[in-house]
This record gives C-alpha cells, sequence and structure tokens, in this order.
C-alpha cells in the first residue's frame, strides 16, 4: 500500500512526516536519522563560528512529535553525536534535562560511524545502544543503506536531498528514498547538510516540502 505519506511493509504501515521522521504507529515508535547532536558545539571547538542553538531546535521537534503521535518509543538510526567535540557540557545537559521530562519514553540507537568516534551517549540517556541491523517484526534497523534478504532495511547516513528545478530557479529539498528493500531517510539534525540524490529505476523519491510530503513520479523499472 502506497499513499502520498505512507507505505507498507509486510504489514508495517510507516507513515513519512514532514518533520523528517517515520512513524510506525502500531508500535507508537518514531523513527529518525542522523540527529548529530553537538555537530555546532564541535565546530565551534574547532575554531568556527556557527550559530548556537540547534540541540534546542532538534530537542523541541522531537518535543512536538512525541505530544502529537503519543510516541512510546524513538529509534535512532545512527550518528546520534557528532564527534567526541560534540559531548560539550552544555549540550549533555540540555539532553539530559530532555531526557528527564519524558522519562518514561524508550529509546534506541542503532550505531553509525560517528557514534563510533563519538563514543555512546552517556549511560544516564538510559538509551539501547546496538549494532546494524537490528530487527522487530518485518524491518530492520540500520545506519547504512544496505540490502538483507529476510527483512526491509530502514536507514539513514546519505542525508539525501533532491534539486527541484522549474523556470530558471532552483532548491534542495530533504527527501525519503524508497527502495525494493529498503528506504532511506532524510537527515532529521538541523545542522546537517545533505547529499543530492537521483532516483534509480524502481526507486520512488518524496520530497519534503514544509509541512508537506510531496511525491515524485516512480522512477522507470
Amino acid at each position: 500500500m502506497n499513499t502520498s505519506n505512507q507505505f507498507e511493509v509486510d504489514g508495517a504501515r510507516l507513515t513519512m512526516l514532514p518533520e523528517r521522521a517515520l512513524l510506525w504507529q502500531q508500535h507508537a515508535m518514531l523513527i529518525v536519522a542522523d540527529v548529530h547532536f553537538g555537530k555546532a558545539a564541535a565546530f565551534r571547538a574547532g575554531g568556527i563560528p556557527v550559530p548556537h542553538g540547534t540541540t534546542r531546535a532538534n530537542l523541541d521537534a522531537l518535543d512536538e512529535l512525541v505530544a502529537r503521535h503519543d510516541v512510546r518509543h524513538i529509534l535512532f538510526l545512527g550518528d546520534f553525536l557528532h564527534a567526541r567535540a560534540a559531548r560539550a557540557p552544555a549540550t549533555l545537559a540540555e539532553l539530559s534535562q530532555w531526557r528527564t521530562r519524558h522519562a518514561a519514553l524508550e529509546l534506541t540507537l542503532v550505531r553509525g560511524n560517528h557514534d563510533l568516534h563519538a563514543g555512546d551517549p552517556p549511560d544516564a540517556l538510559g538509551m539501547r545502544i546496538v549494532d546494524e541491523p537490528w530487527r522487530l517484526g518485518p524491518l530492520a534497523f540500520c545506519h547504512h543503506p544496505q540490502e538483507l534478504p529476510d527483512a526491509f532495511v530502514l536507514a539513514g547516513h546519505v542525508h539525501p536531498v533532491y534539486r527541484l528545478a522549474a523556470a530558471g530557479d532552483a532548491l534542495r529539498l530533504p527527501c525519503f528514498v524508497i527502495d525494493q528493500r529498503w528506504a532511506m531517510l532524510p537527515a532529521f539534525g538541523a545542522f546537517t547538510g545533505g547529499y543530492q540524490v537521483t532516483p534509480q529505476p524502481g526507486q520512488r523519491l518524496y520530497l519534503v516540502a514544509d509541512d508537506r510530503i510531496l511525491p515524485l513520479p516512480a522512477a522507470p523499472i
């Protein structure tokens, strides 16, 4: 089953949200990829002046989604912390305060490549930390896009964006990429950038445009 913002995998119905996340309502689960908490702090530690407030913006976005969709479990598809320098006291304090407000939430992190360098989140955040693939029902949760013979993969890592051009103007929009055996989420983080993708045969792209999900025509098989 496919609608403008939903797709179904062996009975698991997933909803693409314009906040660059997936909702698995049957499990009250919110799925996000590539938050990169502390990235701005890591840049500042390297002497690059970038704005403050990206951690708060990401946490506020999670707050809104948790409340709106009655979420009981957040699953992070890798790259929770950006780097070791991201473990700045202010960043960790904001994360700790957020966790205190959401003590009943189940949190799972599937380790990504940045997590290997940054180290696991502090134990005080009470997260389940796992390696890819982590499986639940017909789905396998990964950081890196890949194919598995016995599961549909949900992944991140690439930060996909699509260049939309018309009448001499263009813009780059985050997008979901859905293949035959896997789907890729856009980066959730507010300070993450993106990698331009082009749909391959058999793939569907769904663009995030403000408060909407806009499907592109399917690439020919």
